[in-house]
């Protein structure tokens, strides 16, 4: 299975400008599974929910055409952030499509910093998207400190978990190798490059996009201030198998009755 990611440098606000940049990335390029940033189309510093709503879409937008365009050109599923919206309420998203169309989005569940004025948190529970006999997870930017997330998804199936990004942190990426050792599963965080000074804020977006091995291997990492885009080849099947050794077995060795009794 050939897996990748995008990592971009997006001009706020001007979705034109950042789909062409990606279809200029990805031109002769053949994959099963591709991966871009976190708010790829739109940039991410918004100075209030009114702005927000303005690059708010459904699944009849532009950004969903655009990336059926980019499955059909590449053969592949193709997962991408953008704000969804469902009446009055805005989400950080993710979209997840293929040649023959939308299969389906994710919110954001944990939303950071000042997302928390912008977006309503994610309503839907983590579920797993089986594309051509691939379990597929997503999971979004600040998602991953949470080690449930991945956990859930892990236990839920997935295979590889889709992780699309705008890190301003510098602790993800180390992160993602415990993350993906502990649950076995393989991992592709696309994060962006660049800076946005906007309002109040300004944010250094920190780029080294990864691809991170089941067994906690790093297998692909961008640098921290290029657009970049990189494949590698995996075998799926790695991650269907549990055992650390001939004892332990990462999901059948856990004892749950031990570790939430009533905590919430």
């Amino acid at each position: 299975m050939k897996v990748g990611y995008i990592q971009t440098s997006p001009r706020f606000g001007d979705k034109k400008f950042n789909f062409e940049k990606i279809e200029n990335l990805i031109t002769n390029i053949k994959a099963d599974l591709i991966v871009l940033p976190e708010l790829f189309g739109t940039g991410y510093t918004f100075t209030s929910k009114e702005e927000a709503k303005q690059f708010a879409e459904d699944y009849n937008g532009i950004t969903a055409e655009f990336l059926i365009r980019v499955a059909e050109m590449t053969g592949s599923v193709i997962i991408g952030g953008f704000i969804e919206k469902d009446g009055e309420n805005i989400y950080n998203a993710a979209m997840i499509v293929s040649s023959n169309g939308m299969i389906g989005s994710y919110r954001k569940i944990h939303l950071y910093f000042k997302e928390k004025l912008w977006f309503s948190p994610g309503d839907k529970p983590l579920k797993i998207y089986e594309v051509n006999g691939i379990n597929i997870g997503i999971m979004i930017c600040f998602d991953w400190i949470f080690p449930e997330t991945v956990r859930t998804l892990a236990l839920l199936g997935a295979d590889i978990i889709a992780h699309p990004a705008n890190l301003v942190l510098p602790y993800c990426q180390n992160a993602m190798v415990t993350r993906c050792l502990e649950n076995r599963v393989f991992a592709i965080t696309s994060n962006r490059i660049g800076e946005e000074k906007r309002g109040e804020d300004h944010f250094k977006f920190t780029g080294k996009s990864q691809i991170t091995s089941y067994n906690g291997e790093i297998l692909s990492s961008a640098p921290n201030s290029e657009i970049f885009v990189d494949f590698v080849d995996i075998d799926i099947l790695k991650a269907r198998d549990k055992k650390l050794n001939d004892f332990n077995d990462i999901v059948g060795d856990r004892r749950p009755n031990f570790y939430y009794n009533n905590i919430k």
